[in-house]
């Protein structure tokens, strides 16, 4: 694995149960680095289940202890009951009390802002969708706005995924509901204009939570009726984007070391898959095989190979 450089940041997707793939892999590398996530990462942005592994992070959570968290509450947060047997007649699957007491347990009562103040000290930045004032939020520790939120309420309003749980505050819902259910360009952007660091020292570390295979044959959308379109055109949203936030990073910050790494899935698995918890350690031990080995995702991009490209003046002399 190549040294990190001076300034290293942390960014993670969104995914519900999945985050198991994600904080076993930081568990490994603390094992290699011999340090905890805490001191390993100044800077730390998830969306949904990323929020909960970033705001550990800056809690002071062990990846170790954030892993354990997801093996042994992943059957009581998402435990079948009248709701998800009649849902959609229920309006939500879910309670949200389960993981509620989950955070409490392991943040505690912190507010965003008293997260400045902690040592060391990790700048955060999670996301949530404000269905009222109809923009994603940007929720910090040194914003004025956000700095008397609980850190539980901050995540809890980035992690209720519509009609998996219910809606905090009557208008916060999963920051994936915008364009950052991939946070990286956000951390790329609060490390370079926000923490001042300079590019040619940051590392950011770009974790997905697995990719679902896909599974739709040449002609099948010929024959879909209305609400079979739901799935496909909410995958290719997400997807879009995801490549969207990667390329954003790649392409404007070309000093910073940028390494994105997800993991293949053979089979889909939901968000509340918590059956599924086994194999998500197995893949949680395959994508720290690809950050061992540098194994980083593409970049994409919008030139074509081949292409003409686009010509540009140079920059002005400093």
């Amino acid at each position: 694995m190549k040294p990190f450089r001076k300034n290293v940041a942390l960014a993670v997707d969104g995914g519900g149960i999945k985050g198991v793939i994600v904080t076993r892999a930081l568990a490994l590398l603390e094992q290699e680095l011999g340090r905890s996530v805490n001191h390993i990462f100044q800077l730390s942005a998830g969306t949904s289940t990323g929020s909960i592994i970033s705001a550990g992070v800056a809690s002071g959570l062990t990846a170790s202890q954030m892993y354990q968290l997801y093996v042994d509450l992943g059957n009581t947060i998402f435990q079948k009951s009248w709701r998800t047997t009649f849902f959609p007649l229920s309006r939500y699957r879910y309670p949200i009390e389960p993981l509620q007491n989950a955070l409490q347990k392991y943040i505690g009562d912190h507010t965003m802002g008293d997260l400045w103040n902690l040592t060391p000290q990790i700048d955060t930045v999670i996301t949530t969708f404000d269905l009222v004032a109809n923009h994603t939020c940007f929720v910090k520790p040194w914003k004025e706005e956000y700095k008397a939120w609980p850190v539980v309420k901050a995540v809890l309003a980035s992690s209720v995924v519509p009609t998996y749980f219910p809606i905090v505050d009557g208008r916060y819902v999963d920051g994936g509901v915008g364009a950052y259910a991939n946070p990286c360009y956000l951390a790329a952007y609060e490390a370079m204009y926000c923490l001042n660091w300079d590019p040619a020292e940051t590392t950011l570390i770009s974790f997905g939570t697995g990719r679902d295979p896909h599974t739709l044959a040449p002609g099948q959308a010929d024959a879909f009726y209305p609400w079979q379109w739901i799935a496909p055109v909410l995958g290719a949203f997400l997807h879009s984007a995801d490549d969207q936030q990667v390329h954003l990073v790649g392409n404007l910050f070309p000093q910073l070391d940028f390494r994105r790494f997800n993991v293949d899935l053979l089979e889909p698995i939901g968000m509340d898959g918590a059956d599924k918890i086994p194999d998500l350690a197995h893949y949680g031990d395959r994508l720290w095989e690809k950050v061992k080995n540098d194994l980083t995702d593409a970049i994409p991009s919008v030139k074509a190979a081949g292409g003409p490209g686009r010509k540009t003046s140079p920059p002005p002399a400093a």
